[in-house]
């Protein structure tokens, strides 16, 4: 009796899609469409099929669901850096934050994947083939980068992060942001305060956000000097030493553009460091607008915002569209370029 009792709890505990859709009042059809997603029922079914499962405590069975489906419920969100920088870089978890509350809505699970060495390519390479996941979400590739090949052979739908370089992901759907225009309003706004030397603290060379912001800032100054350009790798130590570096060339520098916002704060230490007035003395203009850097920075930084949050709900969206159209020979989605917009405060 004992274990009768038991079974029944269990029993209980687990209602049953037949269950739901008695209590609905409709077809177990028509609930194991609700409950997977599918189309063709009425809003009006839709709901008692919703408050039935609510009452419930309905849970569907994931394997069932993946029969019916043809989906996983997860989607890879592989990111060409490793480990320290992805949880050291505020933009790095603004975009993953972005991007999880958009397949949260779409009842879609996130799998974080990322590359600390040459090896993890293979890695990531078996577990995308395997049919662990429905697509993927990449970015921050480099050039030459064996990721986007990894995920071409793997054969799953993927939306991009950033423009691809020439012959690296250009048969994949992008989001990115209006890195040139951006950066040549931010140059402009330099320039609209009387600085007379605008430096460039610059981004990788092997990422298309750092070229691009790299050509606003000629595009807004017509044909710089070459010295005034300093390189570094969108971290706030390479900021520091590229200020330092831009010191040393041109002493007249009174004018900063910082590749993002991590640089720009290194270069704010430098100069508060070497004495000199910012913006009286150089004035500095970053790029992202992070909150947690721009808003805390002495002075408080003006740079240029881009949505980064808003950027991983669309590449999840970009996603759907294209898990949707699998297979019926749509066109690919186009690229999505989202504005930019300046945010002015103390530094310039």
């Amino acid at each position: 009796m004992k274990g009768a009792h038991v079974a029944e709890q269990t029993t209980r505990a687990r209602p049953t899609l037949e269950a739901v859709a008695a209590l609905a009042g409709v077809s177990r059809a028509t609930a194991s469409r609700v409950v997977n997603g599918g189309a063709g029922v009425r809003p009006p079914l839709v709901e008692k099929v919703r408050q039935a499962v609510d009452a419930l405590g309905y849970v569907p069975n994931l394997a069932a669901r993946t029969l019916v489906t043809r989906r996983n419920g997860a989607v890879a969100v592989v990111i060409a850096e490793p480990e320290f920088r992805i949880f050291s870089d505020p933009f790095f978890q603004e975009q993953v934050r972005g991007i999880s509350r958009e397949l949260t809505a779409h009842d879609s699970q996130l799998v974080l994947l990322w590359v600390e060495s040459p090896g993890d390519y293979d890695r990531i390479a078996r577990y995308l083939a395997g049919g662990h996941v429905d697509g993927a979400l990449a970015f921050s590739l480099h050039d030459e980068d064996e990721l986007a090949a990894v995920l071409r052979r793997a054969k799953v739908p993927t939306v991009l992060g950033g423009r691809p370089t020439d012959g690296i992901g250009q048969d994949m759907p992008y989001v990115d942001a209006d890195n040139r225009g951006g950066a040549r309003e931010a140059v402009r706004l330099l320039v609209g305060r009387g600085c007379r030397t605008v430096g460039h603290l610059a981004g990788p060379r092997d990422q298309t956000s750092a070229v691009d912001r790299a050509e606003g800032w000629r595009d807004a100054l017509g044909e710089p000097d070459a010295d005034l350009l300093c390189q570094g790798d969108f971290t706030a130590e390479s900021g520091a030493r590229a200020m330092a570096e831009l010191l040393v060339r041109r002493p007249d520098v009174d004018g900063v553009f910082a590749a993002n916002d991590l640089m720009a704060s290194g270069a704010l230490r430098v100069l508060r460091e070497r004495g000199l007035r910012v913006p009286e003395d150089v004035a500095v203009v970053g790029f992202d607008d992070v909150a947690s850097i721009a808003e805390r920075t002495e002075p408080p930084l003006t740079t240029v915002r881009q949505d980064i949050e808003g950027m991983g709900r669309l590449m999840v969206r970009l996603l759907m569209r294209l898990l949707n159209d699998h297979g019926s020979g749509a066109p690919a989605p186009d690229p999505l370029i989202t504005p930019t917009t300046l945010v002015r405060r103390a530094s310039a």
